[in-house]
């Protein structure tokens, strides 16, 4: 969907959205920002707290490396500029889960520039228009801790262990125009993240999240007043807020009143968005360098290092393998829109690509095909993922040999891998203990033939009167008697010979 086709159709005639995400990503990091203590995702309430972190007397911040270097990755990924100089602010802000009274951020020079990211209009459609999203810059900060409330009315519990947590704030451009295109930003940002290792990507567990700020205009007008919808964690979430914040600005606007610029919460039962509080301006917060901390400076060996350890990314590697590999369009987009299916991929090509006597193209071509309707379709079947699956990508390769090298044909490897998935057995001793091997013995293949046109001589009369489809009858005629395991090119070619 383009930008120029997504249109709010009003009383008075059409109204334009514009978009713009703040993502914040938790860093993938053993330790917090500021301190040792551990961030493992579902530990008891306050078992992970520091001193710092619970902002005990005397406590000095000491920045952690490794958050540092995670931006940084990222900010190279998305071709971003990287500001060898940065400081961190004071946000200051009293709320019951911070226990400081202020957050460490990073509002006047962030660690990570301009960059930007390009997105697929239509996923489905791997040559399908793009469209660049601009970042505007990423910066380091700590996160809150949590607040939970029970029934009682009066008494809610705090929980420090998300305190002192590294988050990256990704702040894009106002570029987007449609639900579609925030869809796909927030996938494709998603992906690169999950590439990097600087995030794990997982929503559902509140380690990347969004605020979506929404506006409409005329078509081509000034930027109308946003709102912002505040920790949005699932990509058909934040679609959802554009479509129900923009109708709902539109009505406001056309029935004379003022959108207000505001802080917005998400009701996802209800699919609505409803006022929090109204939004404060950076004056409000006081912010000032924080006198704890010295600025961060970055030498050209440790950029350097940052840059050479980034991976393949996810255009490139899709790039790579339709030209390199010879897939589709469509099989490198699925390959490589996940980071651990890639992994996957490339695992299955290794293996296969060793064992199996055929072309580099021949074997990522049988192997994607493998990979994308056999597999997935068991383990949607399952309700599995690739992370426990219980075939290997050495046992899928084992099986894509078997067939390869005219051991089994793929009706038989079709049955060989439902035994594995049951199993985990190894296809190559399934092969041997069921008896599935295939025999190409023109012998025994020529004498089933004879029987089966024996049997069906009126037909073979239709066959040679003109009725050509009844070929595939005999052939599979002559499969059936030899229960699956004829070489079926030479059945071919025999019934071909037989058949005159």
């Amino acid at each position: 969907m383009t930008e120029s086709t997504y249109r709010i159709q009003g009383a008075t005639g059409e109204w334009e959205v514009v978009i713009g995400l703040e993502v914040h990503a938790q860093v993938t990091s053993k330790a917090k920002l500021f301190s040792g203590a551990a961030t493992a995702f579902g530990a008891e309430p306050n078992t992970q707290v520091s001193l710092v972190d619970a902002a005990m007397p005397g406590m000095l911040p000491v920045p952690n490396r490794e958050c540092i270097r995670q931006a940084v990755r990222t900010g190279m990924a998305i071709n971003a500029q990287i500001n060898k100089w940065s400081r961190f602010d004071r946000k200051n802000y009293f709320y019951a889960d911070l226990p400081q009274g202020y957050q460490i951020s990073q509002l006047y020079h962030p660690i990570v520039g301009e960059g930007e990211i390009e997105i697929n209009l239509d996923e489905k459609n791997p040559d399908a228009e793009t469209k660049v999203i601009g970042i505007e810059r990423i910066h380091v900060e700590q996160d809150a801790g949590k607040l939970m409330h029970d029934q009682h009315p009066t008494r809610s519990y705090v929980d420090l262990n998300r305190s002192g947590v590294a988050l990256m704030e990704i702040v894009s451009k106002p570029d987007m125009r449609s639900p579609a295109e925030a869809g796909a930003y927030l996938s494709k940002l998603r992906t690169i993240l999950r590439y990097v290792g600087s995030c794990d990507g997982n929503m559902d567990q509140g380690s990347m999240r969004a605020d979506v700020n929404v506006s409409v205009r005329k078509p081509g007008a000034e930027f109308g007043t946003r709102t912002e919808t505040k920790n949005v964690n699932s990509v058909r979430f934040v679609m959802a807020v554009v479509e129900y914040e923009a109708s709902r600005q539109v009505d406001v606007l056309e029935a004379g009143g003022k959108v207000v610029q505001e802080t917005r919460l998400y009701d996802p039962d209800k699919n609505e968005t409803r006022s929090m509080r109204s939004k404060e301006d950076a004056h409000d917060y006081r912010y000032f360098p924080d006198p704890d901390l010295l600025p961060l400076e970055l030498d050209d060996a440790f950029l350097e290092e940052c840059r050479q350890s980034l991976p393949e990314l996810p255009d490139a590697k899709r790039l790579r393998y339709e030209k390199d590999l010879g897939l589709s369009a469509y099989n490198a987009a699925v390959l490589t829109a996940e980071a651990d299916t890639a992994r996957w991929f490339e695992a299955l090509l290794a293996e296969g690509a060793r064992v199996q006597k055929k072309s580099e193209g021949e074997v990522a071509k049988a192997s994607a095909n493998w990979l994308l309707s056999e597999l997935y379709g068991a383990l949607n079947r399952l309700g599995k993922t690739l992370d426990d699956s219980p075939v290997t990508p050495e046992d899928g390769a084992e099986l894509l040999a078997l067939i390869a090298d005219g051991t089994i044909s793929g009706t038989i490897a079709k049955q060989v891998f439902e035994i594995m998935l049951e199993t985990g057995g190894k296809p190559g001793a399934i092969v041997e203990e069921k008896g599935l091997r295939q025999t190409s013995d023109t012998g025994a293949i020529e004498a089933v033939v004879a029987e089966v046109l024996a049997r069906n001589a009126d037909k073979v009369e239709q066959y040679k009167g003109g009725k050509d489809a009844l070929f595939g009858f005999f052939v599979g005629q002559t499969m059936k008697a030899m229960q699956g395991k004829a070489n079926p090119q030479v059945v071919n070619e025999l019934l071909k010979k037989a058949l005159g």
